[in-house]
Formats: C-alpha cells, sequence, structure tokens
C-alpha cells in the first residue's frame, strides 16, 4: 500500500505502523496527522474513498467522523467563553428561555457540554426529516422533561448534545453552529472541516462503509440513550444527511483538518499564527462533570479526560480526546503540546478490538519518548 504525505524521520516506525492496518487490519482508507508544540511532524493518508478500490484517498478527501464532531461544538463553545459571551455556569434558559419548561430552568450550560442535561435521547420519535430540521429538534427539546435532575446524572447525550450545545451558540451569535465554526474557527485556522456539507464538496468526500455490529453490551447501552433514527451507512452517505447540520455527529474532515481545529487547543490557545483561545477557556475542560454510566469515562466541559483512545497516552500527561463512531479519534495531549488524529472511512464498531489508531497512538509515543 502507497502511503503519501508528510511523516518527519524520527516517526518511520508509526508510517510502517499505518501500512500494518492496510495489510493486516482491513483497512481501507484513512489518514493520520500529528502536531507537536504547533508544528506538523506527520500527514499521511493512503487506500481509498470508496468500497470497490477504484477511487484512492487524496490529500484532500474527507469523511463523516460522527462524533469525533462534538469536539468542534466544544470548541466553538470555548471561543464564546474566550471572548465573554457565555459563562459555563450560566443558566441555559438565559439565552435560551423556552428551554426551561419541564423541569430543565437550573439547567447550566456546562451540563449541556458534561452529557449531564437528563436528555440523553428524544422523548418524542423522529423521521430523519425531523431530524434535520433545526427548529423542529429544538421545539422537541423545549418540551421534554429531563430524565434526571439536571447535574445530578451523567449518561452519553449522543445525538442531543449537538442540538443543545448548538441552540445557545445560535441564540448568542445568530449564527447556526455549522457557520459560526466555519467563520470563527475553521476559515483562520485553515482547517477544511465541515459541520452540514455543501454538495461542491461531495466529489472528494468518502463513502462511509459499515464493518460489523456493535457488540451486545455497546448495543444495548446506545438503544437506552438514543432515540434518534438511525445514522449509520447508507444514511450517513446521503445527501440529506451529509447536507444537514448535525453538531453532534457528522462533521465532514480528515486527520489533518481535525488537527489544524485541535492543536490550538493542545498548544495553550494558539497555533499556525492564530491565537484563538486563552488558557482560562481551555482550563475550563478540566472541570470533571461526571463519570458516563455504562462507558466510565471521565468527562469535563466539552472534553473527555480518561478512558477510552486515551488509553494509549503515557501517565502523568493531562490530556483530553473524543471519538467517532467506527474509529475517528482525536487525542489532545496538554503536558506535551501534541494532537494527533486517525480519520478513516471503514468503521469498525467494537471500540475495545479495534486495533488501527491505538496502533497508532502507541508507535507515535514511542517514537517521541
Amino acid at each position: 500500500m502507497d502511503v503519501h504525505g508528510y511523516c518527519d524521520g524520527r516517526f518511520g516506525a508509526l508510517r510502517e505502523e499505518f501500512e500494518r492496518n492496510f495489510a493486516e487490519r482491513n483497512e481501507l482508507g484513512a489518514s493520520f496527522a500529528a502536531t507537536v508544540e504547533g508544528e506538523f511532524v506527520v500527514d499521511v493518508w493512503a487506500g481509498h474513498r470508496d468500497a470497490d478500490g477504484i477511487l484512492p484517498w487524496e490529500q484532500d478527501t474527507i469523511v463523516c467522523v460522527y462524533s469525533l464532531t462534538k469536539t468542534m461544538t466544544a470548541l466553538a463553545a470555548l471561543v464564546l467563553y474566550d471572548r465573554g459571551e457565555l459563562s459555563f455556569d450560566d443558566p441555559v434558559t438565559k439565552f435560551w428561555p423556552q428551554y426551561g419548561q419541564n423541569g430543565k430552568a437550573a439547567t447550566e450550560v456546562r451540563h449541556l457540554l458534561g452529557h449531564t442535561a437528563g436528555l440523553p435521547g428524544f422523548a418524542e420519535a423522529l423521521t430523519h426529516d425531523e431530524l434535520y430540521d433545526w427548529d423542529h429538534v429544538v421545539g422537541v427539546l423545549e418540551r421534554q422533561k429531563p430524565a434526571w435532575r439536571p447535574g445530578e446524572g451523567c449518561a452519553y447525550h449522543a445525538v442531543t448534545q449537538g442540538f443543545l450545545v448548538g441552540e445557545v451558540v445560535r441564540r448568542i451569535t445568530g449564527m447556526s453552529l455549522g457557520t459560526f465554526f466555519q467563520r470563527e474557527i475553521a476559515a483562520p485556522l485553515e482547517a477544511d472541516f465541515h459541520i452540514g456539507l455543501a454538495p461542491e464538496h461531495f466529489g472528494r468526500t468518502g463513502v462511509t462503509q459499515p464493518s460489523g455490529p456493535l457488540p451486545k453490551a455497546l448495543s444495548a447501552y446506545f438503544r437506552r440513550q438514543s432515540t434518534s433514527p438511525g445514522l449509520m451507512p447508507p444514511v450517513a452517505n446521503s445527501t440529506a444527511f451529509r447536507q444537514a447540520e448535525l453538531p453532534s455527529g457528522n462533521g465532514h474532515g480528515n486527520a489533518r483538518a481535525v488537527v489544524r481545529a485541535q492543536t490550538v487547543v493542545a498548544n495553550g490557545g494558539s497555533a499556525f499564527g492564530v491565537e484563538l483561545l486563552g488558557r482560562p477557556a481551555i482550563e475550563q475542560i478540566f472541570r470533571e462533570q461526571g463519570i458516563m454510566d455504562g462507558l466510565g469515562i471521565r468527562h469535563g466541559i466539552g472534553y473527555g479526560l480518561s478512558g477510552m483512545v486515551s488509553r494509549q497516552v503515557p501517565k502523568g500527561a493531562r490530556t483530553s480526546f473524543w471519538w467517532g463512531a467506527g474509529g475517528s479519534s482525536v487525542i489532545l495531549d496538554h503536558t506535551n503540546r501534541v494532537c494527533l488524529s486517525y480519520v478513516m472511512n471503514r468503521m469498525d464498531m467494537d471500540f475495545t478490538e479495534d486495533r488501527r489508531g491505538a496502533s497508532l497512538t502507541r508507535a507515535f509515543y514511542r517514537a517521541l519518548a
């Protein structure tokens, strides 16, 4: 398998591990990127963007990264915090008065970003068309009664979180989450990441391929937590899905794009000549909000703090992270000022056994030591 892109000489073993993913772990198309102290040390890609193995994965290929999108939504909220336009201790009703119905008046913004708001799923059944209608979903969430008193439980808000945070962003800025992210974050950082994908990009977008079911325990967990219509392929390859703004789970990018957006957080607030955040905003991430029921992940404001993909990072490093269904991931190592991301188009739904991204992270840190 031909590997394209740049890999600093220190990371030759990582490049070999990337090749091994294709030779031994059934990789289809993928990218991996990493920065240290705000500078790219790895930016590689290989494989194909289609299931038939005809169209090559190219430098500008992008794919759906599912819930890794949540880190971009969190970054948008951090920018507003940095600008003094919100506090994470503010009541949601300060910006969105209608949200206070049915026992939600005490909900604070941090509850939305920490998965403690009590709305892990939708109380009303939604069709795909309804899910893609922002105002319809907002109305459903306004009417909904929380499953627990806000702040007193922690369970994954797999789909709802993006709408909850996104509506707060919209109330403050007058822009949709996708528009705000594009104008205020992606454009200045030159990050090729999209929340709501314009048709002009479809030709370079990889087709997401399913691979195996969720393990039984995880399948039961997600059935309990999310009542949205299914978003796995082929839905994820549809025009309607791509164009919708689902800030919890339909961002499109590649590893380079993810790293260009998130390096600024791992690097103390500035990267690539852009000063986006102050340190006080970044410190908000580490305000632990709870341990996710069923997943065992310590979660802060907008990012996970320990568990899952962060286990490959050396002990003692201060990290934040998240991942997306099928295997995409981003890790921010604030101690070593490292940001790394793995993005692929063949999904492996067994998070505990998928070795592709984990092998690359381990190889990266062995070289960095």
